[in-house]
Formats: structure tokens, C-alpha cells, sequence
């Protein structure tokens, strides 16, 4: 009660709040000068969308519309049209940038590692059009910021689950010919 009364009575925490306030004013500000000293984008970063590529070449993207129905801005679009062989064929992918909250949502979803937030994060035009990302646009996405080396690195480290993800444990309660099948291919 009585620091309670000291308190009220002699403000300290205004006291505190000033004493905070006039250090602050005594140190150097840290700024970048922005276009000569560029922040390092960290790994995982969620910057411009790109759309996979396969190692042939080939896009990851099969039309599921995962991505689409997880999207809480829905700034997702998939075209899809099916085959001779009755496959989905992905005729159209649009992002609208400008719309998108970049919760990474699309990223967890996709069960074949196709959309990928890059660590770019210099973009911006002066028309909503250039903003507009299409298949074409999103899969040049991948070649210039995630192919290669770099790409595999973002899948190894950030997308999940992976089958190393699903193994049983010892203690784990597993079906007698499951256990048994283990076993016998252990051996």
C-alpha cells in the first residue's frame, strides 16, 4: 500500500518513461540509406511469388486448387482443362499481388512444393496491371530468384511434412501385421 501511495505520489513511472525517453535522445540513430545499404532478405522470408519447376523443367503446379481454397484475401485464380488423358491440365495461375496478406497459407497447402514465396522483396510498379502475376510471370519468377541450388535448399528447409516426418516410434501403437511387415522387412 505504501509503495502504491509513493507511486502516485512522486510519478515514477513518468519519471522512468522520461529517463528512457532522454537516453534515447543522446544515441545515434541506426539508418540505411536504402538504394546504397540493402537489408539482407533472411531465409524463409515471404517476399514475390514464384511457381515451382520440376528438375526437367516441367511446373510443379497440377490444378489442384489448394492453394486457391486456402487463400484468405482470394487472391488466388487456377484455370484448369482437362487432358486427352484425363488429366488436369494448369491452363492459367493468377496471383493478385496487391490483394495478397502474404500469410504463406498457399505455401503449406501445396502437396507438390509448386508455390514458393521468394526472399525478393524489391518490387513495385507503377500500374495494378504489373502487379497482375500470371503462369508466365510466376514461373520466370522461379528461374530468376529460386532455381537451382537455392530452390532445393527452400524445399529441404521450409516445406513440410516430408517422409522422414512419418516414422513410427517404438512405442508407438501400431496394427500387429504392420508391426510384423516392419519386422520382416527390417531383416
Amino acid at each position: 500500500m505504501i509503495k502504491k501511495m509513493a507511486k502516485k505520489l512522486f510519478l515514477l513511472e513518468i519519471v522512468k518513461a522520461m529517463g528512457l525517453t532522454f537516453r534515447m535522445m543522446l544515441t545515434r540513430p541506426v539508418t540505411r540509406q536504402y538504394p546504397d545499404e540493402k537489408r539482407p532478405a533472411f531465409p524463409g522470408f515471404r517476399g514475390l511469388h514464384a511457381l515451382a519447376r520440376r528438375e526437367d523443367g516441367t511446373p510443379r503446379c497440377v490444378g489442384c486448387g489448394l492453394c486457391s481454397a486456402v487463400c484468405p484475401s482470394r487472391c488466388i485464380h487456377v484455370y484448369t482443362s482437362e487432358g486427352a488423358d484425363h488429366r488436369k491440365i494448369v491452363d492459367g495461375y493468377d496471383i493478385e499481388v496487391l490483394r495478397c496478406v502474404y500469410c504463406g497459407f498457399c505455401v503449406e497447402a501445396c502437396p507438390y512444393k509448386a508455390v514458393v514465396l521468394t526472399e525478393h522483396f524489391e518490387y513495385s510498379d507503377y500500374t495494378r496491371e504489373a502487379l497482375f502475376m500470371n503462369k508466365d510471370k510466376l514461373l520466370s519468377n522461379w528461374d530468376n530468384y529460386m532455381a537451382g541450388a537455392k530452390g532445393e535448399e527452400y524445399h529441404k528447409r521450409f516445406w513440410r511434412p516430408m517422409s522422414e516426418d512419418f516414422k513410427a516410434h517404438d512405442d508407438q501403437a501400431v496394427f500387429r501385421g504392420a508391426k510384423q511387415k516392419e519386422l520382416s522387412n527390417a531383416a
